[in-house]
C-alpha cells in the first residue's frame, strides 16, 4: 500500500519547500514518489480573506480528488496541503460553522494519511503574489489549526517542525525513517553491525 505524507500548516510557511525537498529525498532512497501540489492556487471561486463557503469547499473537494488521483502512482505521495489545514480555511470563512457537514469526511479523510509534518510560523510572510501578506490572517489559520489538529490527527501520526529550518540543507533521514521504515541499505547495515565476528 502507497504511503501518504502531507506538509501542513498556514500559508507562507515553506511548506512547498518542504514538499519538494522531501519528495527529493524519498527518490534518492530508492522509492518511487508523487507530489501532490497546492490546489487553493485554481480556485476559481476566490482566496485569501474574502474567500467564501463555497469556495473553502471546492478546496476541500480538489484535495481530495487530487489525493484519489495519484494515491497509487508512487510508493510515496508528498502533498502540498492537506483536508486538515484547507479545513481551517474553510472554518475561518465560515464563522466556525459546518453548512455543508463535511467534518465527517475531513476526519474520514485524515485518517487516509499515514504521516502529517505541521510546519510552524516563526518566519515572516512573504509576498508571492498569490497569498495574504496579513499577520492577522495567518494567526487566525494558525489558532484555528491549534484547535483542531489535536481532535483529528493523533500525536503518533503527527511531526511538527519549525518553518525557519527548512533550508537547503535539511536532514530528512529521520522523517524519512519515520514513514516508511528502514531502507534496505540501512537494514543491512545494521544486520552487518549486529553480526559478531569470530574475533569478538
Amino acid at each position: 500500500m502507497p504511503s501518504k505524507i502531507a506538509f501542513i500548516g498556514s500559508h507562507s510557511v515553506r511548506k512547498t519547500n518542504a514538499v519538494h525537498s522531501f519528495a527529493g529525498a524519498v527518490g534518492r532512497s530508492g522509492r518511487s514518489v508523487e507530489v501532490g501540489r497546492e490546489v487553493i492556487r485554481f480556485n476559481p471561486l476566490g482566496l485569501n480573506e474574502g474567500a467564501t463557503p463555497e469556495a473553502q469547499l471546492w478546496v476541500i473537494m480538489a484535495q481530495i480528488q487530487q489525493e484519489l488521483e495519484l494515491r497509487n502512482r508512487a510508493e510515496v505521495l508528498v502533498t502540498d496541503r492537506a483536508v486538515i489545514d484547507n479545513f481551517a480555511y474553510f472554518l475561518r470563512a465560515t464563522g466556525g460553522a459546518d453548512p455543508f457537514d463535511v467534518k465527517p469526511l475531513v476526519r474520514n479523510w485524515c485518517a487516509t494519511y499515514d504521516l502529517f509534518v505541521r510546519l510552524l510560523p516563526d518566519i515572516p510572510l512573504r509576498s508571492d503574489g498569490v497569498r495574504s501578506t496579513r499577520q492577522e490572517f495567518r494567526d487566525e489559520i494558525e489558532a484555528i489549526l491549534d484547535e483542531i489538529v489535536p481532535t483529528y490527527i493523533g500525536e503518533d501520526r503527527l511531526a511538527t517542525i519549525p518553518a525557519s529550518q527548512i533550508t537547503e540543507g535539511f536532514d530528512w533521514a529521520a522523517l524519512l525513517e519515520r514513514l516508511m521504515g528502514p531502507s534496505e541499505s540501512d537494514r543491512a547495515a545494521r544486520s552487518v553491525t549486529l553480526v559478531p565476528t569470530l574475533f569478538d
